[in-house]
């Protein structure tokens, strides 16, 4: 949703980096171009005005001039307005003292309430509550069906006793869950209320009405992200008229330009304590302002990729898989791959993980093109083989990957190009488990690997060189072949002699040591 934006903004910071200090110039140049990129991604104006009058003003100050490198702290200065911008601190769930504690959705029918009821539902039961879902919203079609069929999904309780399509009394309903829960030991109520194509007195009245029925401890507003500037004409009115606690977003995975779901919580004071960020169930969170800043500037966002992993992986598991790759590369199987594999998809998209991750940003074409049912292809693959294949996958032959092949409905290629890839995977994982740091590159010091690790290479003498001049060379090749003349004694070094066919002691045939006296040519380096 933000990718325009981020664009933007990376391409100013880009700019700036590598400057030894901020002119004027620069200052007002940079501010220009994310003025364009908040109006271009559907800011709403008053926020546009405050941030960039923020931006400039900080920008001018002394944390910016006396920076040792100006570009990041301008890049810091952008992150804490965008933050401030968002809510500033991560707002949370306020909870009853004595339950059940009332939780009540409102906004524009098409936003999402009753779906969102349901994320709300099992991310609570996630949180070690018991959540009962209310249907309030009796005049949609289907609209009690569909919460139905949205709990059953979610695993949590609903009450519904109007069939609705236009019967029953949403106010006696909300009025009558209560004393339900209390009844049946839920500890939260969300109560589902109705919408409206546009804002008019009957939605505002009947919305009040269900307020004053079950005085809620939570009055959420529900906004779609991808309506554009009259999300904030909206949120005013609800607030004004029925007044909300804080603000849920939903379908932030659409690609609309979704600026104006920034603005409301400027605009309106609330903060926004969730977001849904797809059609899943389990594709909901809390809502953190500096999370979103970090990838809306393309810095990524590892606490939340931190928290799924956490979610997903089992601590025993990895223990369990960690020991297996120090005994050795030959210990992680095929079937240790694919349940690795399986626990990473459990995280959700290939593409939205690797899209928090900082930097990302610049390749996201190629993110974006990830195709998510290759996994698929790679879990046929490996279930197709047999459990002794599985375990040693050098017994896979030419015959085997024909059959992998056929079975897994794969090209026998891509059989063969997974047993290389798991081979060259498993080789670099147990080298990291073991200390040996990764392959190619230098090892870090305490973690083993490196050139400290390499046998030492014993480097070959050189053979004797000949001199480039002509003359110096006849006279070498003439010497060289009277010791050829003169048989291997005078080669070869005499029983106690030196090594370099010297008597002892150095002194030439016939001559005393005390006579010995150095070649010419070696004379003129002992002056």
């Amino acid at each position: 949703m933000f990718d325009t934006l981020s664009d933007r903004l990376s391409a100013t910071f880009k700019s700036l980096r590598g400057k030894g200090r901020l002119s004027e110039q620069d200052i007002d140049a940079a501010a220009r171009e994310i003025r364009i990129a908040l109006l271009e991604a559907d800011v709403a104006l008053p926020v546009v005005r405050s941030f960039i009058a923020n931006v400039k003003e900080r920008a001018r100050g002394e944390e910016v001039s006396k920076a040792l490198n100006p570009g990041q702290q301008v890049l810091k200065i952008v992150n804490d307005e965008l933050v401030s911008i968002l809510g500033g601190e991560t707002r949370r769930l306020r909870f009853a003292k004595t339950a059940p504690t009332v939780i009540m959705l409102a906004g524009l029918q098409g936003a999402g309430k009753t779906t969102l009821a349901g994320k709300l539902g099992l991310w609570l039961k996630g949180q070690g509550h018991t959540p009962l879902l209310v249907a309030c919203d009796l005049q949609r079609p289907n609209a009690v069906n569909q919460l139905s069929v949205v709990a059953e999904r979610a695993g949590v309780a609903v009450y519904a006793p109007s069939p609705g399509n236009g019967v029953g009394n949403p106010v006696q309903v909300a009025k009558d869950s209560i004393e339900y829960a209390r009844t049946k030991q839920y500890d939260v109520v969300i109560v589902d209320t109705a919408g409206r194509l546009g804002i008019d007195q009957e939605l505002m009245q009947q919305a009040a009405d269900i307020r004053d029925a079950v005085s809620p401890d939570e009055i959420l507003f529900v906004v779609d992200a991808m309506i554009g500037q009259d999300a904030v004409n909206t949120a005013e009115a609800f607030r004004d008229g029925v007044g909300f606690d804080g603000v849920v977003l939903s379908k932030l995975d659409g690609d609309a330009r979704g600026g104006a779901a920034l603005s409301i919580a400027h605009v309106t004071g609330k903060q926004i304590i969730f977001a849904s960020n797809g059609e899943k169930l389990d594709e909901f969170d809390a809502f953190h302002p500096d999370r979103m800043a970090g990838r809306i500037l393309d810095m990524g966002d590892m606490l939340t990729l931190i928290e799924q992993a956490e979610k997903t992986f089992s601590q025993a598991e990895a223990e369990k898989m960690a020991a297996k790759l120090q005994k050795g590369p030959k210990e992680f199987t095929l079937d240790d791959f694919l349940s690795q594999m399986e626990q990473v998809r459990k995280m959700g998209s290939i593409s939205k993980l690797l899209g928090m991750l900082p930097g990302m940003g610049q390749i996201k074409d190629q993110i974006n093109n990830i195709d998510e049912r290759d996994v698929d292809r790679t879990a046929a693959i490996i279930k197709s083989m047999t459990p002794a294949e599985r375990q040693d996958p050098h017994l896979i032959n030419g015959s085997r990957r024909a059959r992998i092949a056929k079975g897994s409905g794969t090209e026998v290629s891509a059989v063969k190009s997974l047993v290389e890839r798991f081979f060259e995977a498993r080789k670099m994982m147990s080298r990291m488990a073991q200390g040996g740091g990764m392959p190619g590159m230098p090892g870090i010091p305490g973690m083993g690997g490196g050139p400290g690790r390499q046998k030492k290479q014993i480097k070959q003498a050189k053979g004797k060189r000949k001199s480039g001049n002509p003359m110096k060379r006849k006279e070498e090749e003439a010497a060289a072949a009277a010791r050829r003349e003169a048989g291997p004694e005078a080669i070869e070094p005499a029983a106690g002699g030196s090594p370099f066919g010297l008597p002892a002691g150095g002194a030439q045939p016939g001559q005393s040591a005390n006579e010995f006296d150095l070649p010419d040519e070696f004379k003129k380096f002992m002056k």
